[in-house]
């Protein structure tokens, strides 16, 4: 697997590298504590093959294919933080009104999350799959395991580890290798690049990016642009023509 090379040195990635995310302790990578972090940013195959090795875990007749690849195509299509898509209860999934409440987040702070009209359809189909193979759950939590109950972090966590082995990806020229968590920082960069490319004012958007990914400050989101070299080409395009956007 191939990683996110750095762009040369601009204003802005001087500007946003201030928010490189350190790590306070050791990660599901192994990596050791006040490291400075990058993410890494999954590219569109890479979303897919994950999804794909997902299907095929055992019992091939449980709930469990179903559970994961619906999981992780739910974190990489709305930039969920793994352990927000993990509380989730069935009433806080509105399928009709296409909209997740996001409650107890990281910060405590309650949001609303709109889905696209493909993610309702596989969301619907895992639920009514799940409801035909629990019809009677030990929980109300919207993903459950094959006995019923709630998935733990910590199991997912190591689900997703033997598939990042199986799919051969590994922490290349220092970085650590791909996390659960890093779905999210894709989804963040794929969402900007694609206004850029669009001509949208990004910097009216943000706010609303923000939002939408529960940040707490704006700033947070703007760390972005630093993280994937086609924004921060990006970016730097806009400043130098003094739009701004």
């Amino acid at each position: 697997m191939s990683a996110v090379s750095r762009a040369p040195a601009t204003p802005q990635r001087r500007m946003f590298e201030r928010r490189q995310p350190c790590a306070s302790s050791r990660d599901e990578s192994g990596a050791s504590a006040k490291q400075p972090r990058e993410p890494h940013i999954y590219s569109e195959v890479e979303i897919t093959e994950l999804l794909r090795a997902a299907a095929r875990l055992w019992p091939s007749t449980g709930l469990r294919p179903r559970t994961y690849t619906t999981l992780f195509g739910l974190l990489a299509s709305t930039g969920l933080r793994i352990a927000e898509a993990l509380r989730l209860t069935r009433d806080e999934v509105d399928l009709d009104a296409g909209i997740l409440t996001v409650s107890e987040t990281k910060f405590h702070k309650s949001r609303l999350v709109p889905l696209h009209r493909t993610t309702i359809m596989i969301l619907r189909s895992y639920a009514e799959h799940r409801d035909w193979f629990c019809p009677v759950p030990r929980a109300r939590t919207f993903f459950l395991s094959d006995a019923g109950v709630p998935m733990k972090y910590r199991r997912v966590n190591e689900t997703f580890v033997k598939l990042r082995r199986q799919l051969g990806w590994t922490a290349t020229g220092g970085r650590r290798p791909p996390r659960i968590h890093d779905l999210r920082h894709a989804f963040a960069c794929r969402r900007l690049l694609s206004w850029y490319q669009d001509g949208a004012d990004v910097s009216l958007k943000i706010p609303a990016l923000s939002t939408y990914l529960g940040h707490v400050k704006v700033t947070d989101t703007y760390w972005y642009l630093s993280a994937l070299p086609e924004l921060m080409a990006c970016a730097g395009t806009r400043f130098e023509k003094g739009g701004g956007r």
